[in-house]
């Protein structure tokens, strides 16, 4: 059992609104007639068991949901490639929410990474 919960009547956005992909994709969600509850987290702490939910059900391994060519990123950790544990990831992803890759949407039991902010729409209009 996992720690999001998940409803099939509402989307649950996490994004950060620090970004130029959450702002826009922000724009879309609002544009939709679905219930949608966003998560800014820029401004909410998310905790290391919700990332680890998260990257369990998108299939993922935790350093995917990290954009490591970010500037805040290649400052504390260089350029070169980088060999973090679980819990590393979990540390870096907590205090620099801004290196998160893409905003994640949760429809009931789906995850998606919305990679564009048009993915959101395709996204909508599958249901």
């Amino acid at each position: 059992m996992g720690v999001i919960s998940k409803n099939n009547r509402q989307i649950k956005l996490y994004y950060n609104s620090k970004t130029s992909l959450g702002k826009q994709t922000i724009a879309y969600v609002n544009a939709s007639e679905k219930k949608i509850l966003t998560i800014d987290i820029s401004k909410t702490k998310v905790t290391g068991t919700q990332w680890l939910e998260i990257v369990n059900k998108l299939n993922i391994d935790i350093s995917e949901l990290v954009n490591q060519k970010h500037p805040d990123f290649v400052k504390i950790y260089g350029d070169k490639e980088v060999n973090l544990t679980e819990d590393d990831w979990l540390k870096l992803i907590e205090k620099t929410p801004i290196v998160v890759t893409y905003p994640i949407a949760i429809n009931g039991k789906q995850f998606l990474q919305i990679k564009t902010p048009s993915d959101f729409a395709k996204y909508l209009d599958e249901e």
